[in-house]
């Protein structure tokens, strides 16, 4: 039976990972370290007509605005500047966004422009790979592909803005995922934790967590993430409910199902990044769920996706 021993792990609720300017900071040297953690970092802070600074130093970093508008001022490695206004959006949930990608050796300042709450996204990776720091980029929201995956209850939207054939990185790999409300999605339950060329690659994965009550009255809106172990060797059991500000961090392991509740739409924002040589997003089902695809091309989407709007 899943107890959840190890939620204290690799759960961070809202307000448990706090680092200076960041309301949430998940690096391998937090004040709220995870074992073993060593590739993938995040952090968010909530700017309101303020600004956040960060070094990058060897990560490489994707601005992402959650909510409102931000300015992002950005000194590569070599001096050059850039300043650029992301429009963002009113949430999570009202489509993609543009975003901002600076590579390792950059020093950034993040200022809220919008009237109301702005809240932003720095994910990031050590970015050693390449000889040389992977050049700026400000992609707009019109360019990020939207894809719907899955079928029936379990269709999801994915907004793609950092996966490789969209954005040039060095290692990190970064997505938007938005189940609507009574939908599973991570289903079925996955893993990429061994490399094996062409079949599957190692990848840490940050899970940030959103959430919005589709009751009139505002009801608690929660979500529920499902990691368990995928060997004896490798043992793993996070079992957690989840609101607006939740981390739950997969260091290895078969992850899902990532669940909103029937009153509740669910959003997460993935980073992804591993020590392997190939920067890919490559799977392995769990043999016990995997049939659950067979089944799709005869169920339609939800009508409700995608939630932002048209594709």
């Amino acid at each position: 039976m899943s107890t959840g021993r190890d939620n204290e792990a690799y759960v961070r609720p809202l307000g448990s990972a706090v680092d200076g300017d960041f309301g949430v900071a998940v690096t391998p040297t937090s004040s709220s370290p995870v074992p073993g953690w060593r590739h993938t970092t995040l952090r968010v802070a909530s700017l309101d007509g303020a600004a956040v600074e960060h070094d990058a130093g060897e990560e490489e970093t994707l601005v992402v605005p959650l909510v409102g508008s931000v300015r992002v001022e950005v000194t590569e490695a070599d001096g050059t500047t850039h300043a650029v206004d992301l429009a963002g959006r009113a949430s999570v949930f009202d489509g993609p966004t543009d975003v901002v990608y600076a590579g390792r050796g950059s020093r950034l300042r993040v200022t809220g422009t919008a009237d109301g709450p702005s809240r932003v996204a720095l994910c990031g990776a050590p970015a050693t790979k390449a000889d040389a720091p992977r050049p700026f980029r400000h992609l707009a929201a019109a360019d990020v592909p939207v894809e719907l995956r899955g079928a029936g209850r379990a269709s999801r939207e994915v907004r793609n803005m950092g996966l490789p054939d969209v954005l040039d990185a060095d290692s990190f790999l970064v997505c938007e995922v938005v189940t609507p409300a009574g939908n599973w999605s991570s289903w079925p339950p996955h893993k990429h934790d061994v490399e094996r060329p062409g079949e599957e690659t190692e990848l840490e994965e940050v899970y940030y967590v959103e959430t919005r009550s589709t009751d009139p009255r505002g009801t608690d809106p929660v979500g529920y993430l499902r990691v368990y172990g995928s060997s004896d060797e490798r043992p793993l059991d996070v079992v957690a409910e989840v609101r607006t500000g939740d981390v739950v961090l997969v260091p290895h392991g078969w992850h899902g199902p990532a669940v909103a509740a029937p009153d509740a739409d669910l959003y997460y924002l993935n980073v992804m990044a591993g020590p392997g040589p190939e920067r890919a997003w490559r799977i392995c089902d769990d043999p016990a769920h995997a049939w659950v695809r067979e089944s799709w091309p005869d169920e339609p989407f939800d009508p409700r996706l995608p939630l932002g709007g048209s594709r």
